[in-house]
């Protein structure tokens, strides 16, 4: 999720760090932060493949990324 902000801040966003090929949820009205407890950014929210999801608040750098990603596809 892009983060809370108007349509042309989000594309914006995900045309400058070239993340086009990932699915991105606009929240102008902060309903999924809500849901998911996001109160900050950056902020991750893992689905497994069950649906059940995870969510980090903070920074996790590349490797903690690539970890938690790894786990998922296990």
């Amino acid at each position: 999720m892009a983060g809370r902000d108007e349509l042309p801040a989000v594309n914006e966003f995900i045309d400058t760090l070239g993340v086009a090929a990932f699915d991105h949820a606009v929240d102008q009205d902060g309903s999924l932060w809500r849901t998911y407890g996001i109160t900050t950014q950056p902020s991750f929210i893992f689905i497994d493949d069950s649906g059940d999801t995870t969510t980090h608040l903070g920074a996790l750098g590349l490797e903690g990324l690539s970890e938690r990603l790894e786990a998922l596809s296990r």
